[in-house]
């Protein structure tokens, strides 16, 4: 019992086993697919090239949100930045004009 239960456990320890399987379960599927497919294969190639544009289509508008996202973020953090340099500038003058006035 113990020997029938340890030569499982090495054929999933395997990964030219693993391969395997999952070779055939590829197979077998896209066997069934194709046989109980509904549509005709000139149907599915167009269905498939819509979803594509639709899908690249949809990318780009994700792409442009970030990409304008993106520059809201940097020309945020350019303002901030000038700003704190100005104050920094500002507070280093102060200290020289009341130097040069004394």
């Amino acid at each position: 019992m113990s020997d029938e239960n340890e030569e499982f456990k090495n054929t999933f320890n395997n990964p030219l086993m693993v391969l395997v399987g999952i070779l055939i379960g590829g197979l077998a599927g896209a066997v069934t697919m194709l046989l109980l497919a509904p549509k005709s294969g000139k149907d599915t190639r167009v269905d498939i090239q819509n979803k594509g544009i639709e899908l690249r289509d949809r990318a780009s508008g994700f792409v442009d949100d970030a990409i304008s996202q993106l520059r809201s973020t940097t020309s945020d953090i350019a303002n901030s930045g000038r700003q704190k340099i100005e104050e920094i500038m500002q507070r280093g003058q102060d200290p020289a004009v009341e130097q040069s006035t004394t």
